[in-house]
């Protein structure tokens, strides 16, 4: 089938103009469908969850190669025109309106998959990229796998190494969750409206073990929002002035300290084990 030639005629039947409110922009190339689709290895054994399906263009793909598909699309617009034009041609497609970040991933698992990992496959618009990344990453869903597009800068920050000039609390996070590759570069004249930047397509493994340990996963996570939030900032200005830690200056710097680390490094040199080691001192406190 060529999905892209019935994605135009669907723009074309319905008038349809991407919303910039929800970022949209929709992809017209079918090479890079085929990627995606290799590079989420969809096969009829699977329950697919799809984020922002847009005018179909991928779901239609996904159907084909899918067991299932559960398309979640935020504009009450599109999801009548995907109600009408794709779920009688396709029976093992649902559509559901709302905002995925609403959305308890672990039951939409456990009510279509009888709770079995699941693979999530989206084009993720570029403003709530890491916001939704991070949701599914952090609730601990079941989910086997994320292939995803996203804006190129994007994904090169989500596999960047710890000290390099794009790693950023998304990489750290990216990589004590998963596994990344980067499957395909996606150049902007695939999609319409043709956005500003290129685009890539990022796959990401779940880790059924992370990398490393810490007594309170938590508490990692919110030292390493604050190292990387005041980039300019030592590390220990940067855990004091944090509204999500409520630690003395003293005591951040002696906890600092005590773990074997400098307390006027920067947080962004810092990499998961020694944001892990942190945790465990600081949450002796």
């Amino acid at each position: 089938m060529n999905y892209v030639e019935e994605t135009r005629r669907l723009i074309a039947r319905y008038d349809i103009h991407a919303r910039k409110r929800f970022g949209q922009n929709f992809l017209i190339d079918n090479h890079v469908l085929d990627k995606i689709i290799a590079a989420a290895d969809v096969c009829r054994d699977d329950f697919i969850l799809e984020i922002g399906p847009g005018v179909g263009t991928m779901t239609r793909a996904l159907c084909e190669h899918a067991g299932r598909v559960l398309a979640v699309e935020i504009d009450y617009d599109l999801v009548d025109i995907l109600e009408r034009e794709l779920v009688p041609i396709y029976d093992n497609l649902e559509i559901r309106e709302g905002d995925i970040l609403k959305m308890d991933i672990g039951e939409i698992a456990e009510n279509n998959n009888a709770g079995k990992p699941i693979k999530v496959v989206a084009n993720l618009p570029y403003y709530i990229t890491t916001p939704i990344i991070m949701e599914l990453l952090e609730n601990h869903a079941p989910i086997q796998s994320i292939t995803v597009m996203v804006q190129r800068e994007v994904a090169e920050r989500m596999m960047a190494e710890p000290g390099s000039r794009d790693c950023g609390a998304v990489s750290l996070a990216v990589s004590y969750y998963a596994t990344a590759s980067l499957e395909a570069n996606v150049p902007a004249n695939c999609f319409i409206p043709r956005p500003h930047v290129d685009s890539a397509v990022i796959r990401l493994n779940i880790r059924e073990n992370p990398p490393v340990l810490t007594d309170d996963e938590n508490l990692m996570f919110k030292l390493i929002r604050a190292g990387f939030g005041e980039r300019r900032k030592t590390l220990a200005n940067a855990i004091t002035n944090s509204p999500e830690l409520n630690f003395s200056k003293e005591e951040v710097n002696q906890t600092i300290s005590l773990a074997g680390i400098d307390p006027g490094i920067r947080g962004e040199k810092l990499g998961l084990d020694d944001y892990a080691r942190l945790a465990d001192f600081f949450s002796k406190k």
